[in-house]
């Protein structure tokens, strides 16, 4: 019996390559990695990361500005930062609120026992941050991620981590409430965000 291409082509399986933390570190060291490449490291891939554009730039920027003046000293703002979920996982969310620590993470990235709540700021990159980050960030416990989606003039806000993704998905429209977990004394709107 003849073999085929089409036979050859089914019995290869392809094999990724996953990069761990500490490598993707070494590349940068080593030069592999730019020092301003704007890249992260998600599920052991090497992602380039979205450029920002002026109405991106303004959201995170408007959000930083709201939750460090309704926040005060309860929380550590960290904007487009590394966020360390595991061995072969670290985006640099646009927001991340964390546990205040007095080293301000200098000693080590934050890890999901110390965010509170991740916030994504997308235009071009929706499908990417709902369908691989926020799955991403379930999967670690983050107990609550938002994802401002400024094409659809909307936000989503996700809770109850679990392995398959959050059980609480809500979609959150102009002129609703919208309340943090971690502090829901906090008053906002979704206006507030969306600015």
């Amino acid at each position: 019996m003849a073999v085929g291409k089409e036979d050859i082509a089914m019995a290869v399986e392809v094999c990724k390559r996953r990069f761990t933390v500490e490598e993707y570190y070494r590349m940068a060291e080593a030069g592999i990695l730019a020092h301003d490449e704007r890249v992260e490291l998600i599920d052991g891939e090497i992602v380039a990361m979205a450029a920002i554009g002026s109405q991106h730039a303004a959201c995170v920027d408007r959000v930083n500005y709201i939750l460090s003046q309704r926040l005060g000293g309860r929380a550590l703002v960290r904007v487009q930062n590394p966020v360390r979920l595991g061995p072969y996982s670290e985006p640099q969310p646009d927001i991340a609120l964390l546990r205040p620590r007095a080293d301000f993470y200098g000693f080590a990235h934050p890890s999901p026992g110390d965010v509170l709540l991740i916030l994504e700021i997308a235009d071009t990159s929706v499908g990417f941050d709902r369908d691989v980050k926020i799955p991403l960030y379930a999967r670690a416990g983050i107990p609550e991620t938002w994802l401002v989606d400024l094409t659809d003039d909307g936000l989503t806000a996700y809770r109850q981590p679990t392995s398959q993704g959050y059980g609480d998905v809500q979609p959150v429209q102009r002129g609703q409430p919208l309340v943090m977990t971690a502090f829901p004394d906090i008053a906002l709107i979704a206006d507030d965000i969306l600015g």
